[in-house]
């Protein structure tokens, strides 16, 4: 079987769906089942998930799991949790019911309360303890619109009846029956109520954003244990959680970017692209953020990051929106039909720029078409898209770690597309090791709940697993990258300043 006898069970809860797997504690994934949730949108620019659909589909996938693998149901070692980050929900204390439809990071509701307190002035400091932006991306602004907009629900939040959570805090609840009110450092510190410096709840920050707590999630290491349960009886014994991790630093984890200087591109919806610097905190002056990589016998490992909020999701849009392709499997084979992209540019500001921009009122735009445009050159150049907003990221990170990078892993499901791998290599002049063992932000947890039962006693002990990666080296000229990704920047400009 494996080095440790016995089964892990992951929960990956994204954007777009849940996964419930079965991993062995060595990584090596058994089986799995995915579930996608409704995407809701009640106005332009909103963006909300139905967090019972939710908590029912974690159930779902987890039961039809285990029914095919009843012997590994009874060697089940530990639940682990990893999460999509930012998306949030309100609840209610007694019945852990959601009191309003979950929050989505996409979400721009909370524009105009970003807008105000940067022209207050608050940005500097909410930079400082936060090592992030004021923007709506997280949740902050985003909460204290629905507590102006619900006034119940600011009274309920205010007196403790009703609880906020991330969602890993909200499915912990659900699953432990309102035992465990928790969130590990890697969740909360996306919230901007959180003081990465001092690793707590900041007061100061809470006032900032105008938001009272009767009560705030206890905050656990990674590698601690979160509770047990039954999975609402689907289990014949409870089970206890151990790891719990964001998804982004989850898989900085699994790929074991574990020394300064090491960074991952995780592809996914939106993009998260994290750079270990180490374990004192530094802000980044290049438009990344400072994240809290994670904190492990209480010590913290901190990370530039750059948040990209369209990737993966600008190849749905053509499918869905402009219906070019039928899967993101054609877009392989459409970009690499033509030989460039005949000097189109897509930017994907659909919701704005993020890192290293920060314009939220930008909007998306293709650039550059000419009565020679074809389908193939618009997909490909969708697909470059990625490749130049990490490329921007990379570059920006290069520079506030005041390092180069010889390195990229990558993860996500977008590093099967074997010309957008080499399209990063190429911008960047640097190799990339597209990973080949899936799932990296579950893996993540789970060697997290490895650590907490003391399975692996070290980080050093889990460098030494091998999973497969894929290596792709520069073949471009480093003239012809440069002029290509001069012309992004020129695109992006147009989009900015027109």
């Amino acid at each position: 079987m494996n080095q440790h006898q016995g089964f892990f069970l992951a929960i990956d809860q994204s954007t777009s769906g849940t996964k419930s797997l079965l991993f062995t504690p060595d990584g090596q994934i058994l089986d799995q089942v995915s579930l996608s949730h409704r995407q809701i949108y009640p106005r332009a620019g909103w963006v909300e998930h139905d967090a019972e659909e939710i908590f029912n589909n974690v159930l779902k996938a987890t039961s039809q799991l285990l029914e095919r693998h009843q012997n590994e149901q009874n060697n089940l070692l530990a639940i682990s949790i990893t999460n999509q980050r930012e998306t949030f929900v309100i609840f209610d204390r007694e019945s852990g019911q959601p009191l309003y439809n979950a929050i989505v990071w996409q979400c721009r509701r909370g524009d105009e309360i970003c807008q105000e307190l940067v022209e207050a002035g608050k940005d500097g400091l909410v930079h400082e303890l936060t090592g992030l932006r004021i923007d709506t991306y997280f949740p902050a602004s985003k909460l204290r619109w629905l507590l102006d907009a619900r006034p119940d629900l600011r009274a309920r939040l205010k007196d403790g009846s009703a609880l906020f959570g991330t969602i890993d805090t909200y499915l912990i609840y659900r699953l432990t029956g309102g035992q465990m009110y928790v969130t590990d450092h890697t969740n909360a510190s996306r919230t901007l109520f959180y003081d990465i410096g001092k690793l707590t709840w900041s007061g100061e920050l809470c006032d900032i954003f105008g938001v009272e707590f009767g009560a705030l999630p206890e905050i656990r290491e990674s590698a601690d244990r979160y509770g047990d349960t039954d999975l609402m009886g689907i289990l014949s014994r409870r089970v206890s959680i151990y790891g719990v991790m964001g998804d982004s630093q989850a898989a900085l984890f699994a790929q074991r970017c574990f020394t300064p200087g090491s960074v991952k591109v995780t592809f996914g919806t939106g993009s998260s692209v994290l750079l270990n610097i180490g374990h004192e905190k530094r802000l980044s002056v290049h438009g990344t953020v400072t994240a809290l990589g994670w904190v492990w016998q209480g010590k913290p490992t901190y990370a530039f990051e750059g948040i990209i909020n369209f990737t993966g999701a600008t190849i749905a849009w053509l499918r869905d929106q402009l219906q070019l392709i039928s899967s993101p499997e054609e877009t392989e084979a459409l970009a690499t039909s033509v030989t460039d992209s005949d000097g189109v540019y897509f930017v994907p500001a659909f919701i704005g720029l993020s890192a290293p921009y920060w314009r939220a009122d930008a909007r998306a735009a293709i650039v550059g078409i000419t009565p020679s445009s074809t389908r193939a050159h618009i997909v490909r150049a969708a697909l470059e898209s990625i490749g130049y907003i990490v490329t921007d990221v990379l570059k920006a990170m290069s520079q506030d770690a005041e390092t180069r990078l010889e390195k990229v892993h990558a993860d996500g499901g977008a590093v099967r597309n074997k010309f957008l791998m080499q399209f990063v290599a190429d911008l960047n002049q640097l190799n990339v090791h597209a990973a080949q063992t899936p799932e990296l932000s579950a893996l993540g947890a789970v060697l997290s709940g490895c650590l907490a039962m003391k399975l692996y006693q070290s980080l050093e002990d889990i460098k030494t697993l091998h999973f497969g990666f894929v290596e792709y080296a520069a073949s471009m000229k480093a003239d012809c990258a440069n002029e290509l990704f001069a012309g992004w920047q020129s695109a992006v400009q147009q989009v900015l300043y027109n």
